[in-house]
């Protein structure tokens, strides 16, 4: 049985994620600060109180996998918080960083001793991590985060590739959930429905390519 451990998981695109692999047959172990009665009810194996902005997260997942091979992360934890030039709040600017860039390296980390070659790890970012594709400024701290993320994907496709793990760098489009204040125009069910054709495709001559869910290549 294929195992995929997915962070982010108790809302939106993450438990979108955890409904479809859990649908098809795959044990999920679903990683949150906090489990939600939607999450709870799919019968999958939940880790609640996991902040992967935190660097105890670490330990943490370290011991909520041991002893399992894990065959796929879903690196999918992630913030958003709109700000401006003249409107910094620098704390929050920070906040990002530690859940949406180190967050997902601190996944990363903590679970390298249960990844096995054919394994893979998808980065859940988004295009406005994109320099080339900024066409209308603001949003300092979440862009700077997913670049960083962006960057990160590409350190670990490089670095992991020696072990046969391979890593997508994955835009899930603008999905109506929480974190958009459900004014975006994917539904979650149809992003996790792209995002998961997206990982199944990865391989390790594709690793380190950063896509739209719908399959297009993105600028960096």
């Amino acid at each position: 049985m294929t195992t995929s451990l997915i962070t982010g998981a108790n809302r939106g695109i993450g438990l979108e994620l955890v409904r479809q692999l859990k649908a098809r047959g795959e044990r999920v172990l679903a990683v949150c600060r906090a489990s939600s009665p939607e999450l709870d009810a799919l019968g999958v194996t939940v880790e609640s109180g996991i902040d992967v902005a935190s660097d105890a997260a670490v330990p943490l997942l370290s011991r909520c996998a041991a002893g399992t091979n894990i065959d796929c992360v879903i690196a999918n934890a992630g913030i958003l918080a709109a700000d401006s030039l003249e409107q910094l709040q620098f704390e929050q600017l920070r906040r990002q960083f530690e859940v949406n860039a180190l967050g997902a390296l601190r996944t990363v980390s903590a679970l390298l001793p249960q990844l096995k070659s054919g394994s893979k790890i998808a980065l859940i970012t988004s295009r406005m991590g994109s320099i080339a594709d900024n066409g209308s400024g603001n949003y300092y701290g979440y862009r700077m985060s997913k670049a960083a993320l962006n960057a990160a994907g590409m350190s670990l496709a490089r670095d992991l590739k020696a072990r046969g793990v391979a890593v997508a760098i994955l835009h899930p489009g603008y999905v109506r959930t929480d974190m958009t204040g459900k004014s975006g125009g994917v539904e979650p069910k149809d992003a996790a429905a792209q995002l998961i054709a997206r990982i199944d495709a990865l391989s390790l001559e594709t690793s380190g390519t950063f896509w739209h869910a719908n399959g297009e290549l993105l600028p960096w």
